[in-house]
This record gives C-alpha cells, structure tokens and sequence, in this order.
C-alpha cells in the first residue's frame, strides 16, 4: 500500500504512533537538523534558543527531576519513541517508511508529551530503509547532541534506543493481535530483530528476556519506580 499524503493508517494505532503532516498550524517550529545542530550555530554567533536544552528544560521541570541527566534521559527516550514508532508502523502497515530527513520534520520542544513532531512533506521510501532512516538519521547526531550538550553515557543512549524500539514492536503487536492480524505482528518482531542486530543496537537488551542492560534512571524521578523493562527488579538505593 502506498503511502498516502496524512499518513491516515497510523491514526488506527494510537496518538504514540500519529505523525502530523505539513506545516505546523500554530507558527514555524524549529526542525529537528536545526535541533542537532544548535550548540554548533550557537557557536558561530547566531542568536537562536537550542531546542534540545529547551526540551531537557521542560522534562525537567514538569517531571521534577531531580538531576540534568534524569531530564535528559526521559527527554530522549520520548523522542526517540516517537521516531521509532511512527516509522515501524509505517513499515509494517504500508510496507513503506516516509522519508524523515531531519529537515523535513518540525518538533515542539516546548509542547506535551508525547513528542509533537510534523512532516512537512511526504516522500515515500522502501521499508528496508528504516535503520537508514531512524538510527543513521536521528538516534546517531541526537545522541552526538546530547553527549556535547550534557556528557551523557552513549551506553545509557542506546539503551534507550534499543528498549524504545522494543516498546513500539509490543504495541504494534498487541494491536495486530486484537485485529486479528497476527502476520503484522509478525511482521514488526521480524523488523525489531533486524534493526537490534546493527552494533549500536546489539547488547542493548538481554536476548532471553529483552529486558535492558542499562537503566533510564527513570526510578530517580519523584513517585518514579523502575519500568517494565528494567534491568533492575525493584529501585536502587540513591
């Protein structure tokens, strides 16, 4: 099935896996290139905001947490999700994935979680092109940015990644099953396999359990405790 210009098959799996397309309606958003590139304009004398130490700043705040490596975490994790979700339901109920060439999507740092992220334009491309896509594309200058910006651990990172990729499979999955469609679910666990065997990717979780070997640290956030994915059973003394 092609790829139809608002992307109209993702509604059906939820607002986690929704991708706007065109414009934003409320004013011009920074893209996420001009995101991974900020520290690097800013260093060149150009006057913009950086929307990566903005997003940190509004996880932070809203979330309470109780150390910039907290915020930066979870805010990675949410935007990672995201790209991951919206590509890997493409994959697997288009057999497409759309083009998401950091310059082609606008990203409110500022705006409510899940990540509000809009494609300004279409462009259709195989399903095999999803590492090229979201981990070459995305999880590689995010990760670049956010180890220049705050010197977070890249084992952390791509933890993240790897449980992200892991989190959108599940709910791909759980959804096919109610619809009776269990070849997509399939489909989807066949890709996640694929894309967990590149170097950056491999280790991040335990083949036996799929749990993760690294922690988000999400248990550090107030009222937080450890996800199901955890690679602790219960929180760690602080």
């Amino acid at each position: 099935m092609a790829l139809d210009p608002d992307l109209t098959a993702l509604r059906a799996l939820g607002g986690f896996f929704v991708l706007h397309t065109g414009e934003p309606p409320h004013g011009p958003l920074p893209t996420l290139a001009r995101a991974y590139a900020a520290r690097h304009a800013e260093r060149n004398g150009e006057a913009r905001a950086d929307p990566i130490i903005l997003r940190v700043r509004k996880v932070a705040t809203s979330m309470r947490a109780p150390e910039s490596r907290v915020a930066v975490s979870i805010a990675h994790q949410g935007l990672v999700a995201r790209l991951w979700a919206v590509a890997l339901g493409c994959a697997v109920l288009y057999d497409r994935v759309p083009d998401l060439d950091p310059g082609l999507l606008r990203w409110d740092p500022e705006g409510a979680a899940p990540d509000e992220l809009w494609l300004t334009e279409v462009r259709a491309l195989p399903a095999g092109a999803i590492d090229d896509v979201v981990r070459e594309g995305h999880l590689v200058p995010l990760a670049a940015a956010l180890r220049e910006r705050f010197r977070t651990s890249e084992r952390l990172l791509w933890g993240n990644a790897g449980s992200a990729l892991m989190g959108a499979t599940r709910q791909l999955d759980r959804w096919a099953r109610a619809q009776g469609r269990t070849d997509l679910g399939e489909r989807a666990r066949a890709l996640a396999v694929e894309l967990l065997a590149h170097p950056d990717l491999s280790g991040t979780l335990d083949p036996a359990t799929l749990r993760r070997r690294s922690c988000c640290l999400y248990y550090r956030v107030p009222g937080g405790g450890v996800c199901g994915d955890c690679c602790f059973d219960r929180p760690p003394r602080h």
